[in-house]
């Protein structure tokens, strides 16, 4: 059974919102670290922009949270991230992944960290370097 704190963070994740940023960072310590393959942050305003980015690179971001994993200080959620690109708003595109979580003494999260391949997730589907990766990935396979 998963606790209160990992049912507060799954419902902000899967009902993320423009509107709703500010209410998921009441989840985070005001000193909380994030990081992912692109970013590598602190605190609340940064955690904030990295949200509210995502929602202006790619129409209708939704996380589906699909296992959870937790002990007293960390829990670990894996998830698909469904979007679509601006540039093809009738594809749709999935990301699979998962995020590390620590948290403090007061149930904040102090840590959240994403792990998933750039590679092979997002890069591959770009319509010009997706190519390029394809390319290089069988490459390497030989």
């Amino acid at each position: 059974m998963t606790s209160l704190r990992i049912q507060n963070v799954i419902a902000q994740f899967e009902s993320l919102s423009p509107q709703s940023v500010n209410q998921l960072t009441n989840l985070y310590a005001s000193d909380a670290a994030f990081k992912d393959p692109f970013n590598e942050v602190r605190g609340h305003n940064a955690i904030k922009h990295i949200f509210l980015h995502m929602f202006n690179q790619v129409n209708n971001p939704r996380f589906v949270i699909k296992s959870v994993l937790e002990n007293d200080q960390h829990a670990s959620l894996t998830w698909e991230f469904e979007f679509q690109f601006k540039s093809s708003p009738n594809q749709s595109e999935l990301i699979k992944g998962c995020t590390w979580f620590t948290f403090n003494q007061q149930d904040l999260i102090i840590e959240h960290r994403d792990y998933w391949d750039a590679a092979e997730e997002l890069y591959e589907k770009l319509p010009l370097i997706g190519g390029l990766m394809r390319w290089l990935k069988k490459r390497a396979k030989h």
